[in-house]
Parts: C-alpha cells; sequence; structure tokens
C-alpha cells in the first residue's frame, strides 16, 4: 500500500516532466522541416527575388516602376486574373452537379467515375496540354471549332485539371448533410431549387469557398498547361516569370513578377485558410454519414425523388464524357496514328532519340529517370509532411502554441502557390557553392519536387490526425503511456491508413512536375515532362507522335498510381 502511495505521490513529479520533453520532441519534430523549407524554399525564393532588387549590392526598388510602367506588364496580370477567375467559375459551376451525384446518390458504378474523375486533377500539366491539344488542333475531332492556340482553350483546360478539386472538397461535405432539413423545407411547400438555394447552399459555403480558393490558386499559378497551349501569346504571370530568367536573364523583372505572384497566393490562400477553417466547424457539426440512422434517411431520401436527377445527371454526364473522358481517349487514339496509318510505331520508337535526333536519350530512358527522381522525391515530402501534420493537427491550449501551428501550417501551403519556375531558377543560384553546391548532384530535382508535393501530403493527412478525438490522447496519458507511445498507438494507426494516398499524391506530383525541373535537368539525364515538352517543340510527325505516346505513357503511370492509392485511401482522408 505504501509503496502504491509512493507510485501515485510520485506521478506529478513525472508527470510534470513529461510535458515538457514532450514540448521539446514536439518543437523539434516542427523545426526539422521549417529548416528543410528555409534552406530548399524560402533561401532560393529570396535569394532570386533579392537579386532583382539590388543594384552593386545595394537596395533599388526602381525596379517595380519600370516593370509596371510597361504595357505588356498589366496585360499579363489581367490575363493571369481573368484566366483564374473563369476557370474557378467554371469549375464550381460545373463541379456542384457532380459533388450531388458522386457523393449524395447512390448508383451502380459510383466509385469507378469518383476514381476516374480524380485522374485529371494527377496528370501531369504537360500530358493536359497536349490531350488537349491533339483534340482541337486542326485535324482533331474538335478543330472545326477553331480553338487551338487561344484563350478558351487554356480556360478549359484549366477546369479539367481542377474539376475533382471541386467534387471531392464540396462533395466530402454534402455526404455528411442530414436531409431532414431540406426534406422539411419541402413539406412546407417549398420547390426543389427553393429548398437548394435557402437550405443546402448555405450549409455547402464553407466547403464552396475551400475549393474555390484552391481552384483560384491553382488556375494563377498554371504553367505547364499555359506553355503548351498558349505560349507566349497568353502568358500568364507564371510564365513570365520564365520567358525573364530563361530568356532575356531579367532578374529584375522576374523579382516584380514574383512578388506579384506573391501577394495574389497570400491573398488566395488566406481565403484558402479561413474557409477551411470554417468547413471543418461545419464538418464537426455534421458529423459522419456513416451512422445507419442517417444512412437509411438517405437511402428513402434517394427514392423519393428519381426526378431530381435530371439536370445533375445530365451537366455530370456531359462533363465526364467531353470535358474528361473525350480529350484522355483522344490522346490515345491519336497516338495510335502514324504517316503509315494506324500501328504501335510511336510507341516502338519511343525507343529511339526522335527524329533528327530531337532527344538526347530515349523516352524509356527518360521515364526511369522520372521514376527514380519520384522516388527519392516522395520519400523525402512524405517524410517533411507527415511531421508537419502531426505538429499542426496538435491543439494547444495556450494561445501562443495555437498561433505557432496555424503558422506553420500556413507556412506550408506557400510551395502550393509560388512559382516552381522561381523555385528552381533560385535553385541555381543559391546552391551552387559550398556547403551546399548541389547543381551537379542527383539530389536536386528531388528535393524540389518534395517541396512541390509537401502541401498535397500535408492537406491529405491533416484531415485524418484531426479527426482523433483528443481525450483518447489524454486517457492514454492518465493511464501512464509515454508521449511516444501515445503517438504510436493513438495516431499511428490513424496515420498509417491516410499515407497510401498521400504517397500517391507525393509520388503522382512529382513524375509530372515540370516548372522547377525543367530548370534543373541536365541534357543527359531528363525526365519525361521534359522529353515531352521538347518532342512538341520539334517539327515533324515522327517527333508529335512521340509526344503523345509518351503522354500516354506518363498519364497511365500517374493513373495507375493513383488507383492504386485510392484503393488504400482512409474515409476522410485528403481535403483534395
Amino acid at each position: 500500500m505504501r509503496n502504491t502511495a509512493g507510485r501515485a505521490r510520485g506521478r506529478p513529479g513525472s508527470a510534470g516532466r513529461v510535458p515538457r520533453r514532450s514540448t521539446i520532441a514536439w518543437v523539434v519534430a516542427g523545426a526539422i522541416p521549417l529548416a528543410f523549407l528555409a534552406v530548399f524554399f524560402a533561401w532560393p525564393v529570396a535569394a532570386l527575388v533579392g537579386r532583382g532588387f539590388t543594384t552593386d549590392g545595394a537596395l533599388d526598388l526602381s525596379g517595380f516602376a519600370e516593370v509596371f510602367a510597361r504595357p505588356r506588364t498589366w496585360r499579363i496580370i489581367r490575363l493571369t486574373l481573368v484566366q483564374a477567375l473563369l476557370g474557378t467559375t467554371l469549375a464550381v459551376l460545373l463541379g456542384l452537379p457532380g459533388a450531388y451525384l458522386l457523393y449524395r446518390r447512390t448508383f451502380r458504378g459510383r466509385a469507378l467515375v469518383r476514381a476516374f474523375v480524380t485522374v485529371p486533377f494527377v496528370l501531369p500539366t504537360v500530358v493536359v496540354g497536349v490531350a488537349f491539344r491533339s483534340l482541337l488542333t486542326e485535324g482533331g475531332p474538335l478543330g472545326f471549332l477553331h480553338l487551338d492556340g487561344t484563350f478558351t482553350a487554356i480556360v478549359l483546360a484549366l477546369v479539367f485539371f481542377n474539376y475533382t478539386v471541386v467534387v471531392r472538397t464540396v462533395g466530402g461535405l454534402w455526404e455528411r448533410l442530414d436531409p431532414r432539413t431540406e426534406q422539411a423545407a419541402r413539406a412546407l411547400g417549398a420547390p426543389p431549387w427553393r429548398a437548394f438555394l435557402t437550405v443546402t447552399l448555405p450549409a455547402l459555403t464553407p466547403a464552396i469557398a475551400s475549393a474555390a480558393s484552391v481552384v483560384f490558386l491553382f488556375c494563377a499559378t498554371a504553367f505547364g498547361v499555359v506553355m503548351v497551349l498558349g505560349g507566349t501569346r497568353y502568358g500568364t504571370i507564371e510564365t513570365e516569370i520564365w520567358i525573364q530568367t530563361t530568356q532575356f536573364l531579367d532578374l529584375r523583372t522576374a523579382a516584380v513578377l514574383s512578388v506579384v505572384q506573391l501577394v495574389v497566393v497570400g491573398v488566395s490562400l488566406a481565403l484558402f485558410s479561413r474557409a477551411r477553417a470554417r468547413r471543418e466547424r461545419a464538418l464537426d457539426l455534421q458529423g459522419r454519414p456513416a451512422d445507419e440512422q442517417t444512412a437509411q434517411r438517405l437511402r428513402l431520401w434517394n427514392r423519393s425523388r428519381p426526378g431530381g436527377d435530371l439536370l445533375p445527371t445530365v451537366v455530370t454526364s456531359a462533363v465526364v464524357i467531353v470535358l474528361l473522358a473525350l480529350p484522355l481517349g483522344n490522346l490515345l487514339v491519336r497516338s495510335l496514328r502514324t504517316p503509315d496509318g494506324w500501328s504501335l510505331g510511336n510507341y516502338a520508337a519511343l525507343g529511339t532519340t526522335g527524329g533528327d535526333n530531337a532527344l538526347t536519350v530515349t523516352v524509356w530512358e527518360a521515364a526511369a529517370n522520372s521514376l527514380r527522381i519520384a522516388v527519392d522525391a516522395t520519400v523525402l515530402a512524405v517524410v517533411m509532411g507527415t511531421l508537419v501534420a502531426l505538429v499542426v493537427s496538435r491543439r494547444p491550449r495556450n494561445p501562443l502554441g495555437r498561433r505557432a501551428v496555424w503558422w506553420l501550417d500556413a507556412v506550408f501551403m506557400l510551395p502550393l502557390g509560388v512559382s516552381a519556375v522561381t523555385v528552381g531558377f533560385g535553385f541555381l543560384i543559391t546552391l551552387n557553392h559550398p556547403p551546399l553546391d548541389l547543381r551537379s548532384s542527383a539530389v536536386l530535382i528531388p528535393i524540389a519536387q518534395a517541396v512541390v508535393a509537401i502541401p498535397l501530403v500535408v492537406r491529405t493527412v491533416l484531415p485524418v490526425l484531426r479527426a482523433i478525438d483528443p481525450h483518447l490522447r489524454e486517457a492514454a496519458g492518465v493511464l501512464g503511456a509515454a508521449p511516444w507511445r501515445v503517438l504510436l498507438t493513438v495516431d499511428g494507426p490513424f496515420l498509417i491508413r491516410s499515407l497510401g494516398l498521400a504517397i500517391g499524391f507525393a509520388f503522382a506530383v512529382s513524375l509530372g512536375e515540370f516548372g522547377a525541373t525543367s530548370f534543373l535537368s541536365r541534357p543527359d539525364r531528363p525526365t519525361l515532362p521534359v522529353v515531352i515538352f521538347r518532342l512538341i517543340g520539334r517539327p515533324g510527325p515522327e517527333n508529335y507522335g512521340m509526344a503523345l505516346a509518351a503522354s500516354v505513357v506518363l498519364a497511365v503511370l500517374t493513373a495507375t498510381i493513383m488507383g492504386v492509392a485510392e484503393r488504400l485511401r482512409h474515409e476522410g482522408a485528403g481535403e483534395f
């Protein structure tokens, strides 16, 4: 009895030490990815921007007045904002019916359609550009519309790319809405459209705002799609930074445009953060649809209004068939067409260096390079992203801790919006001397791709960790479990379930990354997206046919990876 009392009296002292050790451990866990981001993101970006604002080592801000005095600058800013606004508006308008049909209704083949809708989001931007160009070019199925090389083609490709963001983000909340509120409005005499506008739409507003802010961010910073479909004619801030740095070596203009883009990104991220917080509160209030009574009400509600599904069914079918399936299907068909007729000749040519030796390596060698680099980048992104998600998922009781967690979450969203071109060029001017002379190192490209993929890992893992009831951790601690054991036994199982999708996202993004890689890849070790872009820019049907075939190979690789990841997906994992 005395021993027991002694142990009981000893607990407060040990309990006092455990929180201190635990706090130190969490600080270290957050410091590691912060240091990684500081060295491989903040430093290169700041160095590039700084070079544009210094003359002979002195601060010189005259570049702002000089760049903003050019009509070209305002035209580029206007095109960027209009492109992003139109792409976001269309994606939201077309995505709402899809979210309803794929997450609120039940029908045979729904899981298959959900998986197919996810594919465009993870496709490399170069593949998306090639797919739309083959569809709209003269001789393509929609060539009669004369949309090749137009602003409309770029907007449609951006909607294709971001449609799944709206469907998944809005559908995730819509799936959890209790149908009884809308049923009550209908019972009181409200027509279906009025019940939707007054009851359902306000409840979905947090998810719609969250999806719209992310889509705007992706549209405003699009690079590969714009380069392939619009070139310099419909340039955006992102493509103009690339042109100014690679073709004119005008770092001052690139720096000013990078600052403009940072402002756009900052506003988008602030809106996204507020909308995401509202969406998470809405999800907490709605609960989970797995409850049997809620599921039964949904089944009855589904059967009670079959005619109400006509409009969303027609709209979603048209989007899936015309906007999503047609470009991908046409890409596959056109890859089988050669000057000598239908054959696998374009695929056989992937083992060569193209017409007039357009490439320095074969496409298969470039694919092998991409896979090796993607594996390294995925390991880095998952490790760093998981550390961030674990730290951000904590709920500190003191205001300082809560604010620190909020800032950490916000900081690691920045790579989503900052130009990958800026990051890549920043690498070249900062990591070129000891102790970090990495220009000739094989790790340079994986690091750049990991920086781009980390935010997606965080956004995939974080919702699952935040869904853990904090009382489970407290109960484990009260029972005497050390902090590391609490992390292993409480957070660990949930974390493992969400890592499948996180790994898939990181691998797919790394496999198709083009902006930073276009700066950093060496001629003897190019990646598959870089090779595809080179083939498109070379004349001759042989090179174009190889570009189509290589795009199909890259699309199949990314779709397969995401298909496997989706099968491992934990319910509630991922915000996109």
